[in-house]
């Protein structure tokens, strides 16, 4: 559990004075100092809705605590090192974060060639200037950390969770001028009884992409979870879980790019049925309001949305599950595949985190030398799996706790949530 130090005074996060002291505290312009370390580490104040918020500062998380709530792994172990401060802007003032972006969300002319999000060299790239579409659904799992996992969580993630910490991520995030959750569209969690209310919902938030234009026709971002994908009359079609009545139609050329783009990501969901496919794609309506992909990127997700790349990644994030530790999954943003990154970094160890890496099958020379020059740069622990050649390892070992305290907001997070 956080504590803050704001002036004089104390107060941890599960204080009921704490809400009051964070609004006083912003008003005036001061900083709360989590006090996970003796000596403090400065944080600042964000206005969310109607709630003031204690949130590190840019490229500060390293430098919490690995048991603080707001420790976040080195981001130059992950992809996050190339895009923050560039594609990624946070304002502590204001607490506003700009994002830019590398997809268009808006339409003018004829049809253009659709996209498949992330094949070379369109959107998955090496370049930190602007974010792709795998970045943007990275950056936001990020942001929500459900990259993060702590025992508590065990059974308690469905879409209910996912979803609502994905729109609460999106807040005070501007794209393109405009607010990103204003634009962001994701399918609330369905249920037969509340199909008409879920509609009605529904048709609100989507209703800019059916207003009138004189200039280019807007569209919309979805993050969505793939059920199969099946013929259409004229081409294919996702079909969306919690979408029944709304398929994602894909033209003929754009679900050939899918599958030969992601061929891996959609090999490694199709062979394990305890994984989710989440899709982040672009979108807007035809003439006939029939809901059409414009581009479209792909990522697997373990039974307890953590997103991985391939069978080693899966096979490492479900032993650390099972073995009850706490970790957070490395993330690769607009990375390119041939770049290495720490795969997990684990937070329970002593006596200080461990970055985990691995060799996947078929790596190249050149990426095992990138990874070990990335480990020995870093000022974390290591540990090292060549999964093309060798069994897993044995874990690190734990510190000594064996879960998380309830009042760990992972925990919190989904009390009360439906099932999956």
């Amino acid at each position: 559990m956080q504590t803050f130090r704001l002036k004089a005074e104390t107060l941890r996060s599960d204080d009921p004075r704490l809400a009051a002291a964070l609004q006083a505290a912003y008003a005036n312009k001061e900083r709360p100092h989590c006090l996970c370390l003796p000596e403090g580490v400065a944080m600042y104040i964000a206005h969310i809705g109607d709630h003031y918020v204690a949130k590190r500062m840019p490229n500060s998380g390293s430098r919490h605590h690995p048991d603080c709530g707001s420790y976040e792994p080195p981001a130059e172990l992950s992809g996050l090192g190339e895009v923050s401060g560039s594609a990624i802007q946070e304002d502590t003032e204001s607490g506003i974060t700009t994002l830019k972006l590398d997809f268009t969300l808006s339409k003018a002319g004829k049809r253009v060639e659709p996209a498949a999000a992330g094949s070379p060299p369109d959107s998955v790239r090496t370049d930190g200037s602007k974010l792709t579409l795998r970045g943007t659904l990275h950056y936001l799992w990020d942001q929500a950390e459900l990259n993060k996992w702590v025992p508590a969580m065990a059974g308690k993630r469905s879409w209910f969770v996912v979803r609502s910490r994905l729109l609460e991520a999106a807040t005070n995030k501007l794209a393109r001028g405009d607010a990103l959750d204003s634009m962001l569209f994701i399918p609330e969690q369905f249920a037969v009884e509340r199909k008409d209310e879920i509609l009605g919902r529904r048709l609100e938030k989507l209703r800019r992409l059916s207003e009138p234009s004189k200039g280019p026709r807007k569209l919309m971002l979805m993050v969505a979870e793939v059920k199969h994908v099946e013929p259409s009359r004229y081409g294919h079609k996702f079909v969306l879980k919690h979408l029944p009545d709304m398929p994602l139609m894909l033209a003929e050329d754009l679900h050939k790019r899918i599958f030969k783009r992601f061929e891996n990501e959609i090999s490694l969901w199709d062979a394990d049925e305890t994984t989710h496919l989440v899709m982040i794609g672009t979108f807007g309506f035809d003439g006939a309001g029939n809901a059409c992909a414009e581009e479209v990127s792909l990522v697997v997700n373990t039974a307890n949305w953590i997103p991985i790349e391939n069978r080693a990644d899966l096979q490492l994030v479900d032993t650390l599950t099972h073995a009850g530790r706490r970790f957070t999954k490395g993330l690769r943003y607009n990375m390119a595949a041939d770049r290495p990154l720490a795969s997990a970094v684990l937070s329970d160890t002593t006596p200080r985190a461990v970055a985990m890496y691995v060799v996947p099958a078929n790596a190249k020379p050149e990426f095992k030398t990138a990874l070990d020059e990335l480990a020995l740069a870093s000022d974390l622990a290591s540990w090292n799996w060549d999964a093309g050649e060798t069994a897993m390892p044995a874990l690190p070992q734990l510190r000594g706790y064996l879960s998380t305290p309830p009042s760990h907001p992972d925990a919190q997070e989904a009390v009360g949530a439906p099932g999956n």
